[in-house]
């Protein structure tokens, strides 16, 4: 006889960590996330339910399955996937566990969740990201995006940290890792209704300023050829 653990009733929904790579819709209205390995065809949003991979008609998580949203317990655990040279332009989520879950020794599988912070890394160039932009590849309908300096947008599709919580709604934050996480970042996106701060005006004026710097550039380099020899 196989016996069951006791059936958990928190008082308030777990914390879980993991990681995956921002996205953006086609038309740039919509802003969400896709998985790095099983589910990641399937992008989602910040509030969301999970589907089973496979299409199969259970609601996740089955127990005979492996569909579902996946997370582990600690912070650092999540951190260390970041490693690794494919994922290396994912962005560190932390996000609450809702509806029906199981429990593993290292993270949860679970029903549905709410991402509630989500930390992106530097560029890739080693400056702090202001933006995400363009990756280069991305799902039917869905741009995947990178983080980048003001140095780096240049014409890229791309969007400001707090542009992009904004588009994600559901009171997500953005922060740039490394700048002050725990107090909203220098680049932070605030809750959807809130005004920005002064750290938020910045980092969209240098958004802006880094794509004028870029079509000045081209212009200059258009008049350079124009001109007779």
């Amino acid at each position: 006889m196989r016996l069951r653990l006791p059936a958990e009733r928190p008082t308030e929904p777990p914390t879980g960590y993991k990681i995956a790579h921002p996205v953006l819709s086609q038309d740039g209205a919509r802003a969400g996330f896709t998985g790095v390995s099983l589910g990641g065809a399937l992008p989602y949003g910040v509030l969301d339910d999970a589907s089973c991979v496979y299409g199969r008609r259970h609601r996740p998580p089955a127990r005979l399955c492996d569909c579902g949203f996946h997370c582990v317990h600690e912070r650092r655990a999540a951190e260390a996937l970041l490693c690794t040279a494919e994922r290396r332009a994912a962005v560190l989520l932390e996000v609450s566990v809702l509806g029906a879950y199981i429990r593993f020794e290292r993270g949860f599988r679970y029903a549905r969740q709410r991402v509630r912070t989500a930390t992106v890394g530097p560029c890739a160039c080693g400056a702090p990201a202001v933006a995400l932009a363009d990756a280069g590849w991305g799902r039917p309908g869905w741009r995947a995006l990178a983080a980048a300096c003001a140095g780096c947008v240049r014409a890229r599709t791309s969007v400001s940290l707090a542009g992009f919580a904004r588009l994600s709604g559901q009171g997500l934050r953005v922060i740039a890792g490394g700048e002050g996480e725990g107090e909203g970042g220098a680049a932070g996106g605030r809750v959807p209704g809130e005004e920005f701060g002064v750290p938020e005006l910045v980092a969209e004026a240098a958004l802006l300023q880094a794509r004028l710097d870029w079509f000045q550039s081209q212009l200059a380099k258009l008049g350079e050829r124009g001109e007779p020899g």
